[in-house]
């Protein structure tokens, strides 16, 4: 399974090709609808979001409801592009016109890729790359992700994620999952703890007022997977690998860990590994958690618990010192429109890239062409490594 996005963030639309999923695979166009709208909340948010609904439409690959087994085209249109069609537009404009909107961009944000993307790609005004790399295109990940869910749905595997940090503001108690799907999807903020919630909410208010912006830290757990999804025989087939390469591939996201993560580092052995046990109704178990769900690059079927951190935003309402790249005169880079924080939209982002690369490595794993071909072959499997 493979996908592909397209789209500016402010042009027309943002598309998705899926390519590589089962035939007669029931798509819920509502739940999937809902896994869109949950990016599009959280504390902290601009107006952007104010402006998009996020609705999209199937260009192929469905029919009646179910999945046809060739490539799935995702479209979503872009509300704002009404005030921005001559600025985004595909035809010719002259420098000009732009010239007199305003909108072209000589001064790079410090931490956006900006600069290094205009001197790559050898183009003057910066808004060439600022519109793709802009975060908006989480929206197209977020809809394979979704589709990918309803893949999971049929194969029981249930997927949820929280907020654990915002800030200096920390929610990561232990919670049983139940509690984290019900009361981090009520909060603002999507953690747990309503204390912890408003504290988060008035440092967001805080960095706001300053135009300055935070970061946080998110938690992914993908509950009852299939036990060897990932393989240990080459690098770039482990599955912890994957998910952290496009965990990372996020924007604003810099580090990954699985269970215990960092905090291995200070912990002996005897409490890292975790003991293997067996249980006749579930078979092999471990009795504790603490790598995440993965041995040598595979899961385990315990749950995958996987952390990461994003950087506050770059774009800032103060922004910091830049560089006109036409005169070379320091400047105060461009402001464009942005968040103070948007942890709680990236852990729907997080949590649905994680699914991605679950739902791929189930397809890389077993045969695929139909649905039902699928379930027997996952039932089978799992019926085998149980009485192994």
């Amino acid at each position: 399974m493979r996908f592909l996005t397209a789209g500016e963030s402010h042009g027309p639309k943002l598309s998705a090709i899926v390519e590589g999923f089962p035939s007669n695979l029931e798509i819920d166009k509502q739940r999937m609808t809902e896994e869109l709208l949950r990016r599009q909340g959280g504390y902290g948010r601009g107006r952007r979001m104010q402006i998009e609904k996020d609705t999209f439409n199937f260009g192929s690959g469905i029919r009646h409801g179910k999945t046809l087994g060739s490539p799935i085209m995702i479209e979503l249109n872009n509300d704002d592009f009404k005030h921005w069609s001559t600025i985004m537009s595909a035809e010719p404009v002259s420098p000009e016109e732009l010239d007199s909107m305003r909108r072209v961009v000589t001064k790079p944000r410090p931490g956006h890729a900006d600069l290094v993307g205009g001197m790559k790609y050898n183009v003057r005004d910066l808004r060439n790359i600022l519109e793709r790399s802009s975060a908006r295109e989480t929206a197209a990940r977020v809809a394979v992700g979704a589709l990918c869910k309803e893949l999971l749905h049929a194969l029981d595997i249930r997927v949820s994620s929280r907020v654990n940090r915002i800030g200096s503001v920390m929610d990561d108690a232990q919670y049983n999952l139940e509690d984290i799907k019900v009361f981090g999807s009520q909060s603002s903020v999507r953690m747990v703890s309503e204390e912890k919630t408003k504290e988060a909410e008035q440092l967001i208010d805080d960095a706001k007022k300053n135009g300055d912006s935070i970061g946080g830290i998110v938690e992914v757990i993908v509950e009852n997977p299939i036990p060897g999804l990932g393989s240990h025989v080459h690098y770039d087939r482990k599955l912890d690998s994957k998910i952290a390469g496009s965990v990372v591939s996020i924007n604003a996201f810099k580090g990954v860990e699985f269970g215990l993560g960092f905090d291995a580092a200070s912990t002996p052995g005897s409490k890292v590994q975790d003991e293997i046990l067996y249980d006749e109704d579930e078979g092999y178990i471990r009795r504790t958690n603490n790598l995440g769900g993965f041995e040598g690059g595979m899961t385990t079927g315990m749950p995958i618990v996987v952390k990461a951190v994003m950087k506050p935003i770059p774009t800032l309402y103060k922004p910091l010192l830049s560089v006109d790249i036409n005169s070379k005169e320091s400047f105060k880079a461009t402001i464009e429109r942005s968040d103070s924080c948007a942890v709680p939209a990236a852990s729907v982002v997080c949590e649905h890239m994680v699914v991605i690369e679950v739902a791929r490595a189930i397809l890389d794993k077993f045969p695929h062409d139909d649905m039902d071909e699928l379930k027997n072959a996952v039932k089978e499997y799992k019926k085998r490594i149980k009485a192994y």
